[in-house]
């Protein structure tokens, strides 16, 4: 303030000019600054947000069912079309192998469902959970089944303080935890659905073939008055 000159009109245009610009300049690298944050924050929003969204899927994947069979299957399509022969070459029945080939379609699902999972981990996980899935993709690489429920507890207590939820009582036994099982096929529903589409088609044709019937018949009935109203004038 000691270096401003205010005895003139020019000298304070000046120093006012000086003061808004050096004001200016201020404001801007603030601006800046304020806007680059601004764009880190949101990039690690969305990376954790994506970490966030591939391990959760991931778990519903691992840890998806509390019954039946908690183990993943290691066989793969060879082995599946060497007891396919083999079972051809005894000659089992035709049911039985029917059903053997329908589970060893959804066991071989199971696993590469598992294996995708196992995948994402190792890319987007914690140090432990990068272990945990690591050995188990060793242990399908060899044949041997894999259990996940120890992963799965990992996967669940890392969302949880992710998400700053709180944790899981330890007074609660949650059964152990397995690969979700496939989905079945929803071909039947599918035809069933498009019956009916088929089906509403038709009776909608009918209808308007109906509709038109009708007015076809009011038309010729009203054409045919007016003729005979004509022939008796």
């Amino acid at each position: 303030m000691r270096n401003l000159d205010f005895s003139s009109w020019q000298a304070l245009l000046s120093t006012l000019f000086g003061l808004a610009l050096i004001t200016l300049i201020g404001v801007g690298v603030r601006l800046l600054a304020m806007q680059t944050i601004q764009q880190r924050r949101e990039r690690e929003n969305r990376q954790i947000n994506e970490r966030l969204r591939t391990l959760i899927a991931a778990y519903k994947t691992l840890g998806g069912s509390f019954t039946g069979r908690l183990e993943v299957d290691p066989t793969h399509l060879r082995d599946l079309r060497r007891r396919g022969e083999s079972t051809n070459a005894e000659k089992i029945d035709t049911d039985i192998s029917a059903a053997a080939a329908a589970h060893s379609d959804r066991s071989r699902r199971t696993r590469d469902a598992v294996e995708a999972a196992l995948s994402d981990i190792i890319l987007l996980g914690t140090e432990p959970q990068v272990r945990l899935a690591a050995q188990a993709a060793s242990e399908l690489a060899v044949g041997r089944p894999v259990h996940t429920h120890e992963l799965v507890v990992s996967l669940r207590d890392f969302i949880r303080q992710v998400l700053d939820l709180d944790a899981v009582p330890g007074d609660i036994a949650i059964p152990k935890q397995g690969p979700a099982r496939p989905s079945a096929s929803g071909g039947k529903g599918g035809g069933a659905k498009d019956e009916a589409k088929r089906d509403g088609g038709k009776g909608g044709g009918g209808m308007m073939a109906g509709a038109g019937g009708v007015g076809l018949g009011v038309g010729l009935g009203a054409g045919a008055s007016n003729d005979e109203t004509d022939h008796h004038h």
